[in-house]
């Protein structure tokens, strides 16, 4: 009996382990769980308190023995115990019945062997009994749609918290990819340098997560630029201060992180096949992840490439929900796994 034969059955999971959220997709259920990657822990007895939104509200606002904490950092796992311990929680809350799960999970195409093998041993000590590994564009793909299985070319952009992927898709494998560690996080720390530098005032994560999500914009529109106020301390008094900001300001702050990503996509379509790359020109490139709610970030990359654009209906689901058309069409793509080292 072939490994997906064996892998296929009403208990399986799919996962997207990701730095800023963790979605678990069920075998005939669909998505069952959709938390923030976060744990909250007691620094005296080494003991969670807290998972996923629960934990994410203690953020920057905990007493002096309980910290909030990412247990993944750039796509990968950086706090191994942390990491077990929250994937143990979030497969009991989505895994119903006796007997131990068994799962895909999507990870980024740049991880080194040894983190590949922190990702497997995290979800086998967490329960599970079995474990395959998927590269996280191919999965984002077919969640979003894409004919990942014809001989003709795709390109995807994967912007999640932690990493950018950057794949051209066909024949149901990957032709080339890049992985830069530039995502959501680094846009949210630009933000947070940017109020620091210009305004001398200091905002906390939550906070400058909260302003890249209503001010942020990735190009100029023809609106009105929003203008938010913002509260936090101030450098110089130590005093709390509020201020007004400007949309383009904040765009301004994300332009580095911003010119890498682009700078990826560059890089790969200058080195995608000529046949190809005329089926990109044809069908545009997708964006998925949580970055590609960025607005205006498609008429950034249709500005920089010359290629039109497309977001994904459910960009943040896109993972996920690849990982449930793996499960439930194996044979058909086991092929995929094989290629991309499973």
């Amino acid at each position: 009996m072939g490994f997906w034969n064996r892998f296929v059955g009403s208990r399986d999971m799919g996962i997207d382990l990701g730095t800023a959220n963790t979605l678990v997709y069920v075998s005939g259920k669909g998505i069952v769980l959709e938390e923030p990657s976060v744990v909250a822990i007691d620094r005296e007895t080494k003991l969670p308190l807290a998972f996923g939104e629960e934990a994410k509200k203690m953020i920057g606002r905990t007493s002096g023995n309980i910290v909030a904490l990412r247990p993944l950092r750039d796509g990968v796992i950086a706090d191994f115990e942390s990491a077990r311990m929250m994937l143990e929680e979030f497969i009991n809350r989505a895994h119903e019945g006796s007997g131990s799960p068994r799962m895909i999970i999507g990870i980024p195409t740049g991880i080194t062997e040894v983190e590949r093998r922190a990702v497997k041993n995290a979800a086998r000590e967490a329960g599970a009994r079995e474990v395959g590994l998927i590269d996280e564009p191919i999965a984002a793909a077919l969640g979003a749609g894409l004919p990942v299985t014809e001989a003709t070319g795709n390109m995807i952009i994967d912007i999640g918290g932690g990493t950018t992927e950057v794949a051209v898709l066909s024949l149901q494998g990957k032709v080339l990819s890049e992985s830069v560690r530039v995502a959501g996080d680094e846009l949210t720390e630009s933000i947070i340098q940017y109020m620091k530098k210009v305004h001398n005032l200091v905002v906390g994560e939550r906070t400058a997560e909260n302003i890249k999500i209503k001010l942020g914009s990735a190009y100029p529109s023809e609106d009105e630029e929003p203008v938010m106020d913002v509260r936090g301390l101030h450098l110089m008094s130590g005093l709390p201060r509020t201020i007004s900001i400007k949309g383009n300001e904040i765009r301004e702050s994300m332009s580095d992180p911003l010119s890498v990503i682009i700078a990826a996509v560059k890089r790969t379509l200058e080195h995608t096949p000529p046949e190809l790359a005329a089926d990109i020109i044809d069908r545009g490139i997708m964006l998925a992840g949580g970055g590609a709610l960025l607005r205006g970030l498609d008429t950034l990359i249709a500005h920089e490439t010359g290629i039109v654009t497309h977001v994904a209906e459910d960009p943040l689901r896109c993972v996920v929900k690849g990982t449930g058309e793996i499960l439930k069409n194996p044979k058909i793509l086991e092929r995929i796994l094989e290629r991309d080292g499973r």
